[in-house]
């Protein structure tokens, strides 16, 4: 697929999508966030493709809208409804499509991830940091708000008192300091950010299909059910997952005592 504001490529199992306006730190823009939303359609329908890592070109992961060219706040000003509906088509778009994606996804954090690109990582299920990356939420430095979801993660993160500090204040922080936020899971040395997410990304390729995927929902709706109503999903998720031929094979492997090859069936 050829795109002008992204690349997306497939080694195997795993899926790269890479925000590919260095020049501007990655910011998005409307024709990014619609070639974002293409590119995850495809990857969600793609069932030879089991895991995403999303990463940014150049020295940042994404430096959140782009502001400097006014593009967002010019587009608004022109249509009905005005910058309502240019976030509801454009961002809010990316981060649905994001968010319910049913197969595993991976931030690898090469750089500066502020405002709406700290919103994409937090929207992912891993997030991987180079220890020279910087997190944190800058809209409000220019009056605006953390209005592509992270209003709504935030607080779910990292907590309400510590997120309001952050968006209220304008904090960024350095990769370890974010980790202890729970902004990201993991930090590594510059050099081995690479190696480290192809390998998270190549164990979870590994795994079953049928069962990262029905688990990733369970655990999903899980946080936003009571407790009875995920243990309903979860009987209806078995007739689904046990009797297929992916657990056949894992456990004839482990009887066996060899690797399984699950096949997604």
């Amino acid at each position: 697929m050829t795109f002008e504001t992204i690349r997306f490529t497939a080694d195997g199992a795993v899926a790269r999508l890479t925000l590919d306006r260095p020049a501007s730190l990655n910011a998005y823009t409307s024709v990014m966030c619609r070639e974002l939303v293409e590119a995850l359609a495809a990857f969600q329908a793609d069932d030879a493709l089991r895991v995403l890592v999303l990463t940014g070109a150049g020295r940042a992961f994404c430096a959140g809208g782009d502001i400097r060219n006014g593009e967002e706040t010019e587009e608004g000003e022109r249509r009905q409804l005005g910058h309502a509906m240019v976030m509801r088509e454009g961002m809010h778009r990316v981060a649905r499509s994001l968010y319910r994606l049913d197969k595993p996804t991976i931030a690898m954090i090469n750089g500066a991830a502020v405002a709406g690109g700290l919103t994409l990582a937090l929207l992912c299920d891993f997030r991987i940091a180079a220890a020279g990356a910087r997190l944190g939420d800058t809209s409000g430095t220019v009056g605006l708000l953390p209005d592509e979801g992270g209003a709504w993660l935030f607080p779910r993160v990292m907590g309400q008192e510590a997120a309001l500090r952050m968006t209220l204040l304008g904090e960024v922080y350095d990769a370890a300091r974010a980790r202890e936020l729970g902004l990201v899971g993991e930090v590594v040395p510059d050099a081995e950010l690479e190696a480290r997410t192809a390998g998270l990304a190549a164990a979870l390729a590994a795994r079953a299909p049928l069962a990262v995927r029905t688990a990733k929902k369970l655990v999903r709706r899980g946080a936003e059910v009571p407790f009875d109503l995920a243990l309903d999903d979860a009987e209806f998720a078995v007739d689904v997952v046990n009797g297929s031929a992916d657990v056949r094979e894992g456990v004839a492997a482990f009887v066996e005592k060899r690797a399984p090859r699950f096949r997604g069936r």
